[in-house]
């Protein structure tokens, strides 16, 4: 293949990846001006665009900037977070299942956060860094256990799995020997919900978010090298060990972040990244075109969650889960096709 032809080739896959970027961040912008305009107390878009900048009537300001922008502003960075953990995480570890509530990483930062609340009565800050704490433990504790002579993907997921059942079990525990408004309020870190998110935490998961998909970028050239084996990304100048750490610790810093904002919103992690790899279709990680569909697909999930039956409303993680588990079937059913004889 000449060198113009590989030329021509990279150039089609950056279009490709920037549309899928642009088509993402489209979605997820188009699904926000639209909830503004949803429900009883919906403010037409002709409206809601002056007043997301401050203009307008009290009224129209007070659904908007107080009630709707923030939820909406939260599915958009929570999804986006949990989708380039997601990202990373599978192309880390060269396993498609290799997704943060699967592997207990969100379940990790559920019970830290939950702990924090019922245990120590925190708040705030200190509810993200005990949900950070967390994750990071469960992440040190699948390393550590998956650990023989090198890190298998594999071995890791299965780690992972075992450890994501232990923290729901600790979490189960501490709910049933909680108080009842106790139990009540800390149940945003076992389903998944941006209902309640305010300019405190949104703050924080902002700010937050968009320091880590810095480093995200930043660390993106290792993940082709890594997703040939770690000797070839030794001959590449790439230590894999190294390498991997930075990622999954980029990785788990995201979800934990999310998590102790909005509660492990489930599946995100696990399908954007999927999609978007089928649509760059170019065989690297697809970090940006992942965050970018982690949050049409939460932004999404939460329009449905709140607006598709009358009467019926639903956190945007339960959402996310009916959608999620069907496709978890398939690519486990997809799974053992490819290893039968």
């Amino acid at each position: 293949m000449t060198t113009e032809a590989i030329a021509r080739i990279r150039r089609r896959q950056r279009v490709r990846a920037t549309t899928v970027v642009a088509v993402g961040a489209g979605l997820s912008v188009g699904l926000l001006v639209l909830t503004m305009s949803l429900g009883v107390a919906g403010v037409p878009p002709a409206r809601a665009l002056p007043a997301i900048v401050g203009i307008g009537e009290r009224l129209d300001l007070l659904v908007v900037q107080q009630l709707r922008l923030p939820r909406g502003l939260a599915a958009i960075l929570a999804g986006a977070a949990f989708g380039l953990a997601g990202a990373l995480f599978q192309s880390t570890l060269r396993n498609n299942l290799a997704s943060p509530d699967i592997l207990g990483i969100s379940q990790g930062a559920s019970l830290g956060a939950i702990t924090a609340v019922i245990g120590f009565g925190a708040a705030g800050v200190a509810v993200s860094l005990a949900a950070l704490g967390g994750g990071l433990t469960v992440a040190l504790a699948i390393w550590a256990l998956a650990w023989r002579n090198g890190l298998h993907g594999l071995r890791f997921v299965l780690v992972g799995v075992g450890l994501s059942y232990l923290c729901g079990s600790l979490v189960a525990w501490w709910l049933s020997e909680a108080d009842i408004r106790e139990a009540g309020s800390a149940l945003l870190w076992t389903v998944g919900s941006v209902a309640d998110v305010r300019d405190g935490s949104l703050d924080v998961l902002a700010s937050g978010v968009a320091a880590l998909g810095l480093l995200a970028v930043a660390v993106s050239g290792e993940q082709r090298p890594l997703a040939l084996g770690d000797e070839h990304a030794h001959g590449l100048g790439v230590g894999a060990t190294r390498a991997r750490a930075v990622a999954l610790l980029i990785g788990v810093g995201l979800v934990a972040l999310a998590t102790s904002v909005t509660g492990p919103i489930a599946f995100v992690a696990l399908v954007a990244p999927a999609i978007a790899r089928r649509l760059v279709d170019d065989g690297g990680p697809a970090l940006l075109p992942a965050a970018a569909l982690g949050s049409a697909l939460t932004m999404a999930a939460d329009v449905l969650g709140q607006h598709a039956l009358p009467g019926f409303t639903a956190p945007v993680g339960i959402v996310t889960g009916l959608v999620g588990a069907p496709y978890l079937l398939w690519l486990l059913a997809r799974s053992e096709r490819k290893v039968s004889p």
